[in-house]
C-alpha cells in the first residue's frame, strides 16, 4: 500500500494485533505446514514440514504485525460504517468517527459463531457451549457430552474430549475424510503442484462445498473405535434428556456446537452492503456496491480456502484485489485477518487523484470490470 502511495490505518478490536489465534483452544495448531503459512516477506521459521501450534501462530502475527508500516490501533472496534458524500464515516465503539475514502473490511470469517436451530435445542436444560468458547478438555472430566458438526474442528474437539469424557459426535451426515499426506507428501503440497490453490473457484460456488475433515489418520480411527462414537443428529430435547433418532434417550451434560461461523460484517450493514442473510454483495473481493469497499479473508473470496480448526488446522487465505477510486489495495501481506481477526483497514489516499486500479495477482478482467463500476458512492 505504501507503495502506492497509500497511507494505511488498520483498527484492531483485541488490544493486540493476532486476530483470532489468541482465542482458539490449546491444542490447535495449523493444518498447513510452516513452510505454506509464511505470510510474504516474514518466514515462518523452523521445520517448513511442521504444523505451528497456536502459541506459535500468535507470535508470528504479533512479530509480522511490527515489521508492517502502518499504523495499527488495538482497542478500536468498528461499530457501524455510513456513506458519507464520496467517502466512509466509520462509528467506533465508546464514541468517536474516522473517516476514509476507501475501506478493506478484513474481519474474517471467524467472528460471529454460528449457532444453528436445532430441534429441542432451547429447551436443554444443561450446558450448551459453541467450539469458540471451548479450550481444554480437563473441565469435562467424567461428563456426558454431545458435540454437533462435521467438520474439522467437531471431529478434532470430540476425540480430544474421548479421552476425558464419554463423547457422542452428532451429525446430519456421515463424516468426510480427507487424507493430509500422499505420498509423502502435504495435501498443500499436491494442491499447489497442479495448480488448484489458485483457480478461482469461488465465482462459481452458491455455496460452499461440504468440508472434509483434514486427517493424519487418527481421527478416522479414533470415530471407527467409537471415541466418539457417531450418531445421528437428535430428535429432540426434554430437560437434560436427549432423544436420538432411533428413538432412545438418555440425559446428556454438555451440548458443544461446533457449527462453524459467519462473517462478522454487521457493521456494512448501514451501507446496503449486505444480503439479507448478511453475506457481503461481492465478485473476488470487490462489493458490488461500493466501488470503494473490498473485502479479505471470506471463504472461496476467490480461491481455495485453508480453514484453521482444532488438531491440524489452516490458515484462512484471502486474495489480491485491485478497484478503482478506492485508494487501496487488498494485499494480503498485510492481512493477519485471514485467520480470524476482528479489524478493518482504512486506506486513505494522499491524493485528490484517482488512483489506478492495480494488483499483482489481480486478473485484468476483473480490473477492467471494477473500472465499470460507479464511483463516489
Amino acid at each position: 500500500m505504501r507503495r502506492q502511495g497509500l497511507e494505511p490505518v488498520v483498527l484492531e478490536a483485541a488490544d493486540r494485533p493476532a486476530g483470532s489465534w489468541p482465542r482458539y483452544h490449546d491444542s490447535l495448531t495449523l493444518f498447513s505446514p510452516a513452510g505454506y503459512s509464511s505470510l510474504p516477506g516474514t518466514p515462518f521459521g523452523g521445520d517448513p514440514d511442521r504444523y505451528p501450534h497456536r502459541g506459535e501462530v500468535v507470535a508470528y502475527l504479533l512479530r509480522y504485525a511490527d515489521r508492517l508500516d502502518a499504523d495499527i490501533r488495538t482497542g478500536m472496534r468498528v461499530a457501524e460504517i455510513r456513506a458519507a458524500d464520496s467517502a466512509f464515516a466509520l462509528v467506533l465503539e465508546g464514541g468517536g468517527e474516522l473517516y476514509a475514502r476507501g475501506v478493506v473490511a478484513a474481519s474474517g470469517t471467524f467472528g460471529r459463531p454460528h449457532r444453528p436451530a436445532l430441534p429441542g435445542l432451547e429447551d436443554f436444560a444443561g450446558t450448551v457451549l459453541h467450539a469458540a468458547e471451548y479450550r481444554m478438555p480437563e473441565p469435562f472430566a467424567g461428563q456426558r457430552v454431545v458435540v454437533v458438526g462435521a467438520g474439522n474442528s467437531a471431529v478434532q474437539i470430540a476425540a480430544e474430549l474421548a479421552a476425558h469424557a464419554r463423547v457422542t459426535l452428532a451429525t446430519r451426515h456421515p463424516v468426510r475424510f480427507a487424507a493430509q499426506r500422499t505420498l509423502g507428501q502435504d495435501l498443500h503440497w499436491w494442491l499447489k503442484r497442479i495448480g488448484a490453490d489458485t483457480l478461482p473457484l469461488g465465482q462459481f460456488l452458491r455455496t460452499p462445498p461440504t468440508q472434509l475433515v483434514i486427517d493424519d489418520g487418527r481421527y478416522r480411527a479414533a470415530v471407527a473405535a467409537g471415541a466418539p462414537d457417531r450418531r445421528q443428529l437428535f430428535t429432540g430435547i426434554d430437560g437434560t434428556k436427549v432423544t436420538w433418532a432411533d428413538g432412545s434417550s438418555e440425559e446428556v451434560d454438555t451440548i458443544l456446537l461446533a457449527t462453524g461461523y459467519r462473517p462478522d460484517l454487521g457493521y456494512l450493514a448501514p451501507l446496503g452492503a449486505l444480503d439479507e442473510h448478511g453475506r457481503p454483495l461481492h465478485r473476488e473481493g470487490v462489493s458490488l456496491t461500493h466501488p470503494s469497499l473490498a473485502y479479505v479473508g471470506l471463504e472461496w473470496q476467490r480461491s481455495l480456502p485453508r480453514t484453521p480448526s482444532a488438531g491440524s488446522a489452516g490458515t484462512r487465505t484471502g486474495s489480491h484485489n485491485g478497484w478503482r477510486r478506492t485508494c487501496a489495495e487488498a494485499d494480503e501481506a498485510a492481512d493477519p485477518g485471514r485467520s480470524g481477526s476482528t479489524y478493518v483497514n482504512i486506506d486513505v489516499c494522499r491524493t485528490s487523484r484517482r488512483c489506478r486500479c492495480w494488483s499483482p495477482r489481480l486478473p485484468r478482467a476483473s480490473c477492467r470490470a471494477a473500472r465499470r463500476l460507479p464511483s463516489g458512492r
